[in-house]
């Protein structure tokens, strides 16, 4: 039962990590134009 007072925390704290990682991402514009690449490998000369 003891170990449910470290593991609550530590996976409450990896989720605000993983959250904050993908806002992070979306934020900067990691994921603005995901089409292009792959139109740019079929249509390359």
């Amino acid at each position: 039962m003891d170990i449910l007072f470290l593991l609550i925390p530590l996976s409450v704290a990896l989720a605000l990590l993983i959250l904050g990682a993908l806002w992070w991402a979306v934020w900067r514009g990691q994921f603005e134009g995901v089409e292009g690449e792959g139109e740019r490998i079929l249509h390359s000369d």
